[in-house]
């Protein structure tokens, strides 16, 4: 602002302070020295300092380069103990058990349900339930075991009560710890079985009959999708859909190179 303006401004300054005070002149204040006409500021407080994270919490912090809600842990043990007292969804409280996983650390195939259920909720394992029996034959069928050549794991880790499906905050919050297990283990193939598992991992919302016998992809792991074993058992003419699916499965794991 040059000298004209500045002295413009000034004398309208000093017209607005004569006027609120009858229209009278008034001892005005030395040009340019306007902030005696302004109300005094109040007292700004600097902004608290951020306190730093805990350990606990760094542990959950996402690398930039891992894939959205990967957590980022050093080992599968780390990750499996940090699960065990994880509280960052609802779920925390009404849990008994969290349950992290099963299987070989070399797997073939990496099974990936929707969430415990009440036996898995008590024993702390995934598919030991009439489901998880179930599950056990259908592997069988195909030359495959939680014992030998899979792992089994869930897109939540904590039962939903009532056995409801799994909200999408509650997805959110732990499917990063699911992520880092496949990171973890490398396995071949990912089946994934049930709407919530297809729905989580092909980030599509179609039904099941229009996933099924198609090759998606997971970190850029080859993706297969089947039924519910829980699904099936209520459903029986779902039986022959799930038979071929497994086929499906079996005949892209004898196209893969042998290790």
């Amino acid at each position: 602002m040059n000298e004209q303006h500045l002295q413009k401004y000034y004398n309208i300054v000093n017209q607005l302070h004569d006027s609120t005070h009858g229209g009278f002149a008034c001892r005005h204040p030395e040009k340019g020295d306007f902030t005696k006409l302004m109300p005094a500021k109040k007292h700004e407080q600097a902004a608290p300092e951020a306190k730093p994270a805990s350990t606990r919490q760094q542990n959950l912090i996402e690398d930039e380069n891992a894939l959205p809600g990967v957590s980022v842990f050093s080992s599968l043990e780390e990750l499996i103990n940090t699960a065990k007292s994880c509280d960052r969804c609802r779920l925390c409280h009404t849990r008994k058990n969290v349950v992290t996983g099963m299987g070989i650390l070399t797997p073939d195939v990496f099974v990936v349900g929707e969430g415990p259920g009440a036996n898995e909720d008590e024993q702390g394992l995934p598919f030991v339930g009439r489901g998880g029996q179930y599950l056990d034959k259908w592997l069988d069928s195909i030359g495959l075991s939680r014992t030998t050549n899979c792992y089994i794991a869930n897109i939540v880790k904590c039962r939903p009560p009532q056995n409801r499906d799994p909200m999408k905050d509650e997805i959110e919050a732990c499917v990063g710890y699911l992520n880092q297990q496949i990171a973890f283990l490398k396995p071949k193939i990912i089946f994934a079985c049930g709407r919530i598992a297809a729905q989580t991992l092909t980030g599509r919302t179609s039904a099941l009959v229009a996933l099924r016998q198609k090759i998606h992809s997971y970190q850029d792991i080859p993706l297969v999708i089947t039924y519910h074993p829980a699904g099936v058992l209520r459903n029986p003419d779902l039986r022959r859909p799930v038979w071929e699916d497994l086929k499906f499965l079996k005949n892209l794991l004898e196209e893969m190179p042998k290790d």
